[in-house]
C-alpha cells in the first residue's frame, strides 16, 4: 500500500462500516457518522498499524490491520459490493498466516456482538467466541456490546 492509497482504506472501512448489519440507533447520530468517518480517514496515515489490502484489478476492495499486540487483527473491511466472494475471508486467514510465522500462538480479534455476518466469518476461519460484554468505543464514543474471539494457531 502507498500513501495515494490511504484516501482508499478510509473508504472502504467506513462503506463497510456503514453497511453492516449490526447498527444500531447510536448509529444514526451524525456525530458517531463523522467521528466514524474521520477515523476511517486518518486510520491509514497514524503509522500505528499494519495494514494489509486486498486488490482486485488493481482495485482496493478490502483491507486488515494489526495494531497494539503483535496477535490482533484490529480491523477486517471488505467493500459492500465485494462481500460474500471469498475477500475477507483471504485476508484474515493471510493475517493469520502473517502472526503464525512470527511463532505466535493464537490470534485475537472483537467485533460488534450482532455483526452476525463477521462472527460467521470468524468462526467458520477457526475462531471461537471467548468473551461477551459492553466496552466503551473510543471511535464512536458509546457503549456497544462486543465479543472478542480467539483462535489456537498451529499444534498446542
Amino acid at each position: 500500500m502507498i500513501i495515494a492509497d490511504h484516501h482508499v482504506v478510509g473508504e472502504v472501512g467506513f462503506a463497510a462500516w456503514s453497511a453492516s448489519d449490526a447498527f444500531e440507533e447510536s448509529y444514526l447520530d451524525p456525530e458517531v457518522v463523522a467521528r466514524v468517518k474521520h477515523e476511517f480517514a486518518i486510520f491509514p496515515s497514524e503509522g500505528g498499524a499494519e495494514i494489509h489490502v486486498a486488490e482486485l484489478d488493481g482495485e482496493i476492495v478490502g483491507w486488515g490491520a494489526r495494531e497494539n499486540a503483535p496477535n490482533y487483527v484490529s480491523d477486517l473491511w471488505v467493500r459492500p459490493d465485494r462481500q460474500g466472494r471469498g475477500v475477507g475471508r483471504s485476508l484474515l486467514l493471510h493475517l493469520c498466516d502473517v502472526i503464525a510465522a512470527e511463532g505466535l500462538r493464537t490470534v485475537r480479534l472483537d467485533t460488534h456482538a450482532k455483526n452476525f455476518g463477521a462472527i460467521r466469518l470468524y468462526e467458520r476461519c477457526g475462531f471461537a467466541i471467548v468473551w461477551r460484554g459492553f466496552e466503551h468505543s473510543k471511535a464512536m464514543g458509546v457503549e456497544l456490546e462486543k465479543v472478542h474471539l480467539e483462535k489456537m494457531l498451529g499444534r498446542p
